[in-house]
């Protein structure tokens, strides 16, 4: 059975941080690119970061791109996402996604979300 657990999500305040893991088990996790997407109350889902787990290759979206660090331990079937600075207007619900290949190329399989909440 193919399983996305995501985790790690909270409150937080202004410039604090917070560590996202995406658990995956039930698929080849070395074939697959891992992508970070939230979705804010009354917005559409964004993406916000992708790891192609087979070379490591990263992606960012602007918004997050020098705050945010996408990685994989690979022994561990995990991706992280290391969020530093973080803003009020990260505040969403967070969900991991994997897709076969590499980022760009469409997920198939998504995990539940993890709410991540900034505020004072």
């Amino acid at each position: 059975e193919v399983q996305l657990q995501a985790s790690g999500g909270g409150l937080v305040q202004p410039g604090g941080s917070l560590r996202l893991s995406c658990a995956a088990s039930g698929f080849t996790f070395g074939d697959y690119a891992v992508g970070w997407f939230r979705q804010a109350p009354g917005k559409g889902r964004e993406g916000v970061s992708c790891i192609s787990v087979s070379d490591g290759n990263t992606h960012y979206s602007d918004s997050v791109k020098g705050r945010f660090t996408i990685y994989s331990d690979n022994a561990k079937n995990t991706v992280y996402l290391q969020m530093n600075n973080l803003k009020p207007e990260d505040t969403a619900v967070y969900y991991c996604a994997a897709g076969l290949g590499w980022c760009g190329y469409g997920y198939d399989y998504w995990g539940q979300g993890t709410q991540v909440t900034v505020s004072s």
